[in-house]
């Protein structure tokens, strides 16, 4: 008597030895598609995420130079680039030669129709300032 004709190749010893079945072949492609789902949500998510508040004006700024003009006085020149009618709230600061802030303002940007704007913001200083710069601007 012959076998009958299967499609499967006869399991081995070494197949029970090490539980390679075809029921664990489908658990492990089932597991596989899971985590490719998963993965995808995840990417779907992030970019929803990114993409999702575009309500928000664009907003960039650098300080572009200053000169220090006395032991209390420093002039601090940077530029803001925003959507226009947008108003934008910065802060400047001076530095001495120990890295101290030695002159400090928070200045208001008033909504302009020009996106890119260069600003002169003279500072007041405790002592002689090394350095001037544009810390950071932000949406008020």
């Amino acid at each position: 008597m012959t076998a009958p004709a299967t499609n499967h190749p006869p399991r081995t010893d070494l197949d029970a030895r090490y539980g390679r079945s075809t029921v664990s072949r489908r658990r492990q492609r089932w597991i596989a598609i899971a985590g490719a789902v998963g993965v995808a949500l995840v990417m779907i998510a992030w970019v929803v995420w990114v993409s999702g508040d575009r309500d928000q004006p664009m907003l960039a700024s650098r300080d572009t130079g200053y000169e220090v003009i006395s032991d209390t006085d420093t002039l601090v020149r940077y530029e803001v680039t925003v959507d226009p009618g947008t108003a934008v709230r910065c802060a400047v600061q001076a530095w001495n030669s120990d890295n101290d802030i030695v002159g400090w303002k928070i200045v208001d940007v008033p909504p302009a129709e020009e996106r890119i704007r260069v600003f002169v913001q003279p500072l007041e200083t405790v002592n002689r300032a090394y350095t001037g710069l544009l810390s950071r601007c932000w949406l008020p």
